[in-house]
């Protein structure tokens, strides 16, 4: 290898590098170029700068305010959302209450069902009387699902009626409170036969009963279990009014049912007769 050769690139790069120090040592002395403002400079400066001002400010406020009124569109979407998941979750609480409310009066309904050793058909009211009086309900069964003429209705209160019109898919009952509906019933307390009919307003009348019968406001009147319709032992009413005829022999009595015609939405349907059942 030629050391003399290796000895001059030395020299070389060391004499480069010593000319770039000195370089850079002299740039750092040199002063930054100043330059002094001209009049008409100055008066352009000081008229146009406070409307540049203006302008930067009035940009950055609309870009402010188009930022707030995308917020405020999202945030009225979002509270559209919410609120429709509001209702929509109110809606599923409403109907889950009703099924609850619903269950409810079926497990008493079938609870009451137990006691009377007959046929039974539930079904739900689906139509009533227009009138105050409710004389005429109507449900969703009819003979297709078993129902008869005739058949007894109830409820867990006590007597709703009978079936007096039959359809493949529906039926209509008489209520108690028909005057054309009558029934056979008795005063528990005293067992006083008389006969029940559908009276003025929401109330029944008890036809029959003599002046002299111990008969007692609150008395309760069940059914008598005669005839060919109501089986025995049904709650009907309690006596509300006791009048004395002073012309006649027997007493004016009103009966309140005990079942609520306006808030009955389930009845159950006894089929056949009790004796034929023990057969």
């Amino acid at each position: 290898m030629n050391t003399g050769s290796f000895n001059s690139s030395k020299k070389l790069i060391l004499t480069h590098f010593v000319v770039v120090v000195i370089c850079l040592y002299f740039l750092s002395l040199r002063e930054v170029s100043v330059r002094r403002v001209s009049i008409f400079e100055t008066w352009l400066i000081e008229a146009f700068a406070p409307l540049q001002e203006g302008t930067t400010l009035f940009k950055g406020k609309a870009i402010s305010l188009f930022d707030d009124y995308l917020l405020l569109i999202n945030a009225s979407k979002e509270n559209r959302l919410l609120k429709s998941e509001v209702e929509n979750l109110k809606d599923e609480i409403f109907h889950l209450e009703e099924i609850e409310k619903e269950n409810a009066r079926l497990k008493k309904l079938l609870k009451f069902g137990e006691e009377i050793k007959m046929d039974k058909i539930m079904a739900q009211i689906i139509a009533k009387d227009a009138s105050a009086q409710i004389h005429l309900l109507r449900i969703n069964k009819g003979a297709n699902d078993g129902i008869k003429l005739k058949a007894p209705v109830v409820t867990s209160q006590g007597l709703v009626g009978y079936i007096f019109h039959v359809s493949p898919n529906y039926s209509d009952i008489l209520t108690v409170l028909n005057p054309n509906n009558r029934v056979d019933v008795i005063v528990d307390r005293t067992r006083t036969h008389g006969i029940l009919e559908g009276n003025r307003g929401n109330s029944c009348r008890i036809k029959y009963i003599a002046k002299t019968e111990p008969i007692e406001k609150e008395d309760l009147v069940i059914t008598a279990g005669l005839g060919t319709i109501y089986p025995k032992g049904i709650k009907v009413g309690k006596i509300s009014v006791i009048e004395k005829e002073s012309y006649g022999i027997t007493q004016y009595i009103e009966v309140t049912p005990v079942v609520d015609f306006h808030r009955l939405e389930e009845v159950m349907v006894l089929l056949g007769t009790e004796e034929k059942q023990t057969k």
